[in-house]
């Protein structure tokens, strides 16, 4: 899933260099919805191995 966010981040910048406004604020949203899910995912990871580990 960062895969993607980073695609679509990369998308963003390359359309926003090039003028391409629509498209640059559609895919940098998308992005950054993908990397706060991402990071979501990270915590409870980790706090599920957490909880592994203790019992």
């Amino acid at each position: 899933m960062l895969y993607w966010a980073l695609v679509f981040l990369v998308v963003a910048i390359i359309a926003g260099a090039l003028g391409f406004g629509g498209i640059a604020g559609t895919s940098a949203g998308i992005a950054q919805i993908l990397f706060f899910i991402f990071l979501a995912f990270l915590v409870i990871s980790l706090v599920a191995g957490l909880v592994k580990r203790a019992s």
